[in-house]
Formats: C-alpha cells, structure tokens, sequence
C-alpha cells in the first residue's frame, strides 16, 4: 500500500478551506453575536423593567437561602451560606426563550422566501415552456415547408 505523502499543513488546509467549515465557522459567529444582543436584552431591559413591575428589584438576586452563613465571635465569616439563585435562573430562562424565538423567526422568514423564490422559478420554467411550445413548429408544418421547397426548386 502506498501512503498518501500529502502533509499535515496541507491537508488542514484543504480541510479549513471546505465550503461546510466556512459556513459552520461563520454560523458560529453569528450565532455567538445574536446570543450576547439577546443576553444584553433580556439582562439591561426585560429584566430591569420585569424588576420594576415586581417593585424595583433585580430580578438577578431573587434568591433563596437554604442554610444562613456561620460566623464567629470576630464576626469572621466561617462557614458561607448555601443559597439557590432562582433569579439567574429566571434570566437564563427568559434568555433561552427570546433566543429560541427570534431563530424561530428567522427560520420562518427564510422558509417564506425560499417558497416565494421557488414558486417564481418554477413559474418562469413553466412560461418558457409553453413559449418554447409555441415556437416549435409541429411536423406537419415542417412537411409542408420542405413540400414547398421542393415544388419552388421543381419549378425552376
């Protein structure tokens, strides 16, 4: 068996310059983008205005404390306490919705466009057709054409 001896350099990139990386790598960074607008939205005003429908308060530290922290007698912190941030989780939450939302959006104004743009591609085929119909002669026509070329050149 022969061994391809293409190096390692070139076949990465072969690889790299692949149509599907290119696309993934920039669908990666879109998507990157879109999530830091949506995470900005929800945490600078959703969540804001969400907070001052409630009374004024982030919604970010609503939390629940399980277990209270342990001080001594210094006042020195020596056991912290145990608190579940149900806030965060509200924020991820509506985060992860808004997200799902706009790529549901997204998706569906493509799908809208490609159906239109199919539909007008498969309308002009049809047009092109029945002009291409209508411009070929039939076999009769083509019989009758050559009969009277034969009569003109019989004639002569």
């Amino acid at each position: 068996m022969k061994k391809d001896k293409k190096g390692f350099l070139a076949e990465f990139r072969d690889f790299i310059m692949r149509g599907n990386v290119l696309d993934m790598a920039i669908g990666v960074i879109v998507a990157t983008s879109f999530g830091k607008i949506t995470t900005s939205l929800v945490n600078d005003v959703l969540m804001p205005f969400l907070g001052g429908i409630i009374g004024e308060i982030d919604l970010t530290m609503l939390n629940w404390t399980m277990i209270p922290v342990v001080k001594d007698a210094a006042g020195e912190i020596t056991k912290e306490a145990v608190v579940i941030g149900f806030g965060s989780l509200l924020a991820t939450i509506i985060d992860f919705v808004l997200i799902a939302f706009f790529i549901f959006l997204m998706i569906k104004v493509f799908n809208k466009t490609r159906e239109i743009a199919e539909a007008k591609l498969k309308k002009q085929k049809e047009e092109e057709a029945v002009v291409e119909e209508v411009k070929a002669p039939t076999t009769e026509e083509l019989l009758a054409e050559i009969l009277s070329e034969i009569k003109k050149q019989n004639n002569e």
